[in-house]
């Protein structure tokens, strides 16, 4: 892509400020014209509350199970905007470094041609003759032979000068067709950000439609039900032994991790969030180990993907659990089975048994 005649100057103040506007939160893609002034339209009627009804007793399991699913892939969706928002961060960062360069280059250009014009006009008040003639026409050839080895060395000045000002003018292409790709990424990821907002609260707003369709009595019993699954799977992952092995002491950094991870217990989980009020699961665990001065993917499956793979039975304290075949949660260990993690909407930072998910595999920040 090519930023036309107007020049690197006008595709560095363009990205500048498309960058401010791309990166404001929130910003929408396109403006629409205010309409004309019309009559208020009566307000509309608000939709009424579902009323619980009656489910029974055996299909509350069916019930669990579709709200697991429910909130498993608003999990997915969360990763995928974290990873969207990263993405939009850095590289709105670099659109303005290549504009700062921009700006720079141009200046640098400049100078570089007012160089080339004072070179120029040196020239011509020599007239523009031959170094023969003008020793030829010399009243004084020591004089002029001394003239003519500035004359070289102004020479060879004046061609370094126009090397680098073509170099010059291919940096300030090259910086103008990077920030040019960059803001196509970033388009991109603002656009993939926005869809998985939408995914996020389409699911998440099913679940909490099932929910309420619910009576108090049956939605104590869907809380047992969820208890009573966490705990079998709790049980079956210890009676594989896989406690017996694992005495793995915290490190340092796994030790400030921890102590930071377990200061945020009761705080309410929230989509997108990494603190310092609410926090979703990946938004914990990246935070905490930054706190502990060893910065992490923001992302679980980013952090599945770039830290050091341990066995579960060497984990130790301040490792990382990612949980499901699609690395879509994450939470840390503390040791004794138990990690703390942020669960999903509508609960907050808690601690559970290591097992009661399905576990992909334990991460080492500090390795």
């Amino acid at each position: 892509m090519r930023w036309g005649k107007r020049g690197p100057l006008m595709a560095a103040l363009t990205v500048v400020c498309a960058v401010t506007v791309l990166s404001a939160p929130g910003t929408a893609f396109a403006s629409v014209a205010p309409a004309p002034a019309q009559q208020a339209a009566p307000a509309p009627t608000p939709t009424p509350e579902p009323t619980p009804t009656a489910v029974p007793d055996k299909d509350l399991e069916k019930v669990r199970e579709k709200l697991d699913r429910l909130y498993h892939d608003a999990a997915v969706a969360t990763d995928a905007y974290n990873a969207a928002e990263e993405k939009t961060k850095k590289q709105s960062a670099e659109i303005v470094a290549l504009a700062k360069k921009i700006v720079e280059g141009r200046r640098k250009l400049e100078k570089l041609k007012d160089q080339a014009g004072a070179a120029a006009r040196d020239q011509y008040r020599t007239g523009g003759l031959s170094a023969s003639a003008q020793f030829l026409l010399s009243d004084d050839p020591g004089q002029f032979l001394d003239g003519a080895g500035r004359v070289l060395q102004g020479q060879r000045a004046a061609r370094s000068l126009m090397a680098e000002k073509t170099r010059t003018q291919r940096d300030l292409q090259r910086y103008a067709d990077d920030a040019a790709d960059r803001w196509q990424q970033l388009d991109a990821n603002r656009k993939a950000k926005a869809a998985a907002k939408k995914k996020i609260e389409k699911q998440i707003d099913a679940a909490e439609k099932l929910q309420s369709r619910l009576e108090k009595k049956q939605k104590e019993r869907l809380a047992r039900l969820e208890q009573e699954a966490a705990q079998k799977a709790q049980t079956a992952w210890l009676d594989t032994g896989v406690l017996a092995d694992v005495h793995g002491k915290a490190s340092a950094q796994g030790e400030k991790a921890v102590q930071y991870a377990t200061q945020q217990l009761g705080k309410p989980y929230v989509w997108g969030a990494e603190g310092p009020d609410a926090f979703d699961c990946s938004g914990l665990t990246s935070q905490a180990w930054a706190a502990a001065g060893h910065p992490v993917p923001r992302t679980s499956q980013e952090q599945w993907k770039q830290l050091r793979h341990v066995d579960v039975e060497d984990m130790r304290p301040g490792d990382l659990v990612i949980y499901f075949s699609d690395a879509s949660h994450v939470g840390m260990y503390i040791g004794d089975g138990t990690i703390i993690h942020a669960p999903r909407p509508g609960r907050t930072v808690t601690t559970a048994g290591a097992g009661t998910m399905p576990i992909l595999g334990v991460v080492r920040p500090d390795a």
